[in-house]
């Protein structure tokens, strides 16, 4: 009878940790602050101001 009792005690307790485990949602990711198109975009008018000045020099 003791056997039973701590197998019974033992599967209730593997049950709920099965629940509490599954309850756990795990919060979504934080959206990207920067998804690299700033910093193309931003290095692309860098260029563009340097050849124009290249341009403005050479003429």
């Amino acid at each position: 009878m003791e056997v039973f009792r701590f197998c019974f005690v033992v599967a209730i307790f593997a049950l709920l940790s099965a629940l509490a485990i599954n309850a756990q949602v795990p919060e979504p990711a934080p959206a990207p602050s920067s998804d690299g198109v700033a910093l193309d975009q931003g290095i692309a008018y860098m260029l563009m101001l340097v050849a124009l000045a290249i341009t403005y020099i050479v003429h």
